[in-house]
């Protein structure tokens, strides 16, 4: 599964860093970093941090416009 971050709509609430702190990071108060592509055993966790995006700027599989395997 491939994730894509709208970092100008992103405003650095850090729900999806909480929710998957193997994917998702913080870079210093509030820059967003996130590996592009999620690891198998993260899918579940990813997918519970795109839905508790507040602004919705975190997309995942086909929604991002990228691959899903």
């Amino acid at each position: 599964m491939r994730i894509v971050v709208d970092l100008n709509r992103c405003q650095g609430y850090a729900q999806c860093a909480f929710l998957a702190p193997d994917v998702f990071f913080l870079r210093g108060d509030e820059a967003l970093g996130y590996r592009p592509r999620v690891p198998d055993d993260q899918r579940e966790r990813v997918g519970r941090a795109v839905a508790a995006c507040p602004v919705q700027a975190v997309a995942a599989g086909p929604a991002a416009g990228a691959d899903v395997d």
